[in-house]
């Protein structure tokens, strides 16, 4: 990251090394906060309002009252790629409950804090759109939604760190994370797709995944081209056996998967549905959005 990186925090943008926030903060303390990722693509941002509105879905999930309106919040967020004369690029967005003592009372804390970070990413290497990527099944499984949503996008993610570790021990840079009951829920970062004799499946959000806003724009794609989409619940078995694989995420976009714990999907190579959507999403993605430049 550049050292004239501007950041958004609390009403101000402010360079990098001004950027900070008290260690009495919870969301360091305890990981009570919230964030969401957003692309921006060719001078747009991408499904801005949705990112927002899920933001603030996921705040009132927490009771934590944010005394920025969606409007306000989105124009914060096209400030911030403004300041940092971005066309494309990723945005990190995140809320904390905010200052308060070291006891868990988050009333404690008067007044959350925001910070919005711009910048550049390349979650996977370009080869990996073009080959397809390699997974594993990790042993750390998804927190049940009886304890914590799956919906809500909390700082607490030391979960899906500890199982991003076993990926990258075992050489492959994403993993399949199953829930309590050994379904397939996501990955560390990504939903997950399989196509199956021309339909296409994916978890439904109820087995612990996240309603991932990608994951919504491969629904709209699916409809748009005639694809059969059905959310179904899975086991590892069910990918082992399928003719395609992809994930998808805001950072990943539409990326293929093609082994998992070693055993290739389908001949082994991206297929052409996989292809097909990969595509079709980066000429939806390159086509509108919030404009920010």
């Amino acid at each position: 990251m550049s050292d004239t990186q501007k950041i958004w925090l609390d009403g101000e943008i402010v360079d990098k090394a001004d950027a900070k926030i008290s260690v009495f903060d919870h969301g360091l303390l305890y990981g009570d906060g919230i964030f969401e990722g957003i692309r921006i693509y060719s001078g747009r941002v991408f499904r801005l309002t949705e990112h927002i509105e899920r933001l603030f879905d996921s705040a009132k999930a927490l009771l934590l009252k944010l005394p920025w309106s969606v409007e306000e919040v989105c124009q914060a967020t096209v400030d911030t790629v403004k300041a940092n004369n971005l066309t494309d690029g990723y945005i990190r967005l995140v809320i904390t409950r905010g200052t308060g003592g070291l006891g868990l009372n988050p009333y404690l804390c008067e007044t959350p804090s925001m910070f919005i970070i711009a910048a550049n990413i390349q979650l996977y290497p370009e080869e990996n759109y073009a080959n397809g990527l390699d997974l594993i099944t990790c042993s750390t499984r998804r927190p049940t939604p009886a304890s914590l949503s799956p919906q809500v996008k909390s700082l607490n993610y030391l979960n899906n760190v500890m199982a991003k570790i076993e990926c990258i021990q075992s050489g492959v840079m994403e993993g399949i994370m199953l829930n309590e009951q050994g379904y397939v829920a996501e990955c560390t970062g990504d939903n997950v797709f399989v196509i199956k004799n021309g339909i296409i499946y994916t978890p439904p959000v109820s087995d612990g995944s996240l309603d991932g806003i990608t994951r919504r724009v491969i629904f709209e794609l699916c409809e748009n081209a005639g694809l059969t989409l059905l959310e179904k619940s899975m086991t590892r078995y069910d990918i082992y056996v399928a003719d395609e694989a992809f994930l998808t995420g805001t950072a990943a976009e539409v990326i293929p998967f093609v082994k998992l714990d070693q055993r290739e999907i389908g001949n082994g190579k991206p297929g052409a549905v996989s292809k097909q959507l990969v595509e079709a999403f980066r000429e939806l993605a390159n086509s509108e959005g919030t404009p920010c430049v």
